[in-house]
């Protein structure tokens, strides 16, 4: 690599902030980066600058370089302000984008001083960005049909009929979670756990102890049953868009996702409290198009899978041409509404648009440059070869899980991803499946788990939900290990033990 003056500046000022920085981080956090990070940084790697052939991506190997030690301090701080959002109330999107333009800067100005082509850094940027561009289509076109029915009251309806069914706790603990579970493949998990809290909510009043356990239960379900569909999922998404596994392939996890579900929800059940929520005579009439617009996304679905399979297009442009659909049958629906003047019929497309979970979504921005950035320098090479070389393909993907717990599974995800190591269908069904359960172990391991934390507010909490990740534990295993019994057929050989 070419001496730099910016290098032989950056040199030790950084190294003390690096030291000074580990020392005044939580004791478990610090464990973490010791573990996974501080090796990879200090490992002997050359600083040997390449292009990678795999469409367009860069490879600095340049790990020990001040320009990738500043980035990844850079996106260490971001990532602690996205953790710490609950108490400092500073929106999860905003520390992350600027963690991401100072990342690519460091990335660029590495790619100089390495004596590469400024196009390259032009195109692996280009190349990521397209990536979020497909996702991020893919999941505003699913908000706005999330979004309007909603405001065409169809989850609203079904919270009221369940809510006077004049169930008992036990009844409602598993007709909720059972609803999440098949729900949130077609959905969402973010969208089912907060629908079926609601339900909760409304139900569970003066009875904390059931609100607790059943919000538990739900996000489990939610994240269980996200895990065996494209659709359930920002991870399972992003595996189907990259093309690693075909839609249908992720129903063979169906039964491992139940039984990751299932078995805590039986540990749980004997702590229902006995009793009954008190009836209501509440109803609500959905509004005027609200099966429509039922149909109209299922047929959007099918469509996407259809031309995905059949022509090999993306998902977003299946997506996109349901959004169409969707905006022509708002366009009648408001037509039809001035013709009776009937002021509910009115559809505003773009306001559903604009209803759309921004900071989510921009947050998904900032992640996803974050960790190409980072894997430019090298570090994502270093870790795959720590992890899926040195440890093995099913202990990494085990660990997968439980590091999506701690810090996201989508950066976690999309990790993996972009070092993209040599597995059978077997292990990346594993990592998919271990990556959309293993957020249950924890509250705040899955957005799922934070929006109830936020809806159930002063009742669901950490610990709260910490005194049975045992239990959501004992699901991880059992779910895993049906995984090797189920699909045994999948794995090129099959591990008797991890290694």
């Amino acid at each position: 690599m070419k001496n730099s003056p910016l290098s032989h500046f950056l040199s030790p000022i950084l190294t003390p902030i690096l030291r000074r920085f580990l020392a005044t981080m939580p004791r478990f956090l610090t464990a973490f980066l010791a573990a996974f990070i501080v090796p990879i940084i200090c490992a002997p790697i050359s600083a040997i600058a390449a292009e990678s052939a795999s469409g367009g991506q860069l490879n600095l190997n340049m790990m020990t370089s001040p320009y990738a030690i500043a980035a990844l301090l850079i996106f260490i701080v971001a990532y602690v302000l996205v953790m710490v959002e609950e108490f400092t109330h500073l929106r999860k999107s905003k520390p992350v984008i600027i963690a991401a333009g100072l990342i690519w800067i460091l990335v660029a100005s590495a790619a100089g001083v390495a004596g590469q082509e400024p196009h390259a850094t032009n195109a692996a940027f280009r190349h990521v960005f397209l990536e979020f561009a497909e996702l991020f289509i893919f999941l505003l076109v699913a908000m706005t049909y999330i979004n309007s029915m909603t405001e065409r009251n169809v989850f609203e309806a079904l919270r009221v009929w369940l809510v006077t069914r004049n169930f008992n706790f036990h009844k409602i603990f598993w007709i909720t979670g059972v609803l999440a579970f098949f729900i949130s493949p077609i959905a969402d998990n973010l969208t089912t756990a907060l629908l079926m809290c609601a339900v909760i909510m409304a139900v569970g009043t003066g009875h904390p102890r059931f609100i607790v356990l059943a919000c538990i239960n739900i996000v489990v379900a939610a994240n269980a049953g996200g895990a065996f569909s494209p659709f359930g999922d920002i991870t399972t998404l992003m595996v189907w868009q990259k093309g690693v596994l075909s839609f249908f392939d992720f129903f063979a996890i169906f039964v491992p996702s139940v039984v990751s579900y299932i078995v805590p929800a039986l540990i749980m059940h004997f702590a229902i409290p006995v009793g009954q929520p008190k009836s209501t005579d509440e109803t609500v009439i959905m509004k005027v198009g609200a099966k429509r617009v039922i149909l109209l996304f299922l047929l959007t679905i099918t469509f996407t899978v259809s031309s995905h399979q059949l022509f090999h297009m993306p998902p977003a442009f299946g997506m996109m041409t349901g959004f169409g659909a969707l905006a022509i049958f708002g366009f009648y629906l408001t037509r039809l509404g001035q013709k009776s003047a009937n002021p509910d019929m009115r559809f505003d497309i773009f306001a559903k648009v604009a209803r759309a979970e921004w900071d989510t979504l921009f947050f998904f921005y900032g992640v996803l440059i974050c960790v190409a950035g980072l894997a430019a320098f090298g570090y994502l090479a270093a870790t795959s070869q720590l992890m899926y070389i040195d440890l093995g393909a099913t202990t990494a993907n085990v660990l997968v899980g439980i590091l999506s717990a701690i810090v996201d599974n989508i950066p976690v995800m999309f990790a993996v991803l972009t070092m993209f190591p040599s597995m059978d269908e077997g292990q990346w069904l594993l990592v998919t499946l271990t990556a959309g359960i293993g957020g249950s172990l924890l509250s705040i391991g899955s957005a799922a788990g934070v929006a109830v934390m936020g809806q159930a507010r002063g009742i669901y909490t950490f610990f709260a939900h910490l005194r049975w990740s045992w239990a959501i534990a004992l699901g991880y295993a059992a779910g895993i290990y049906a995984h090797f019994l189920v699909n045994r057929g999948l794995f090129d050989g099959i591990p008797l033990m991890l290694h």
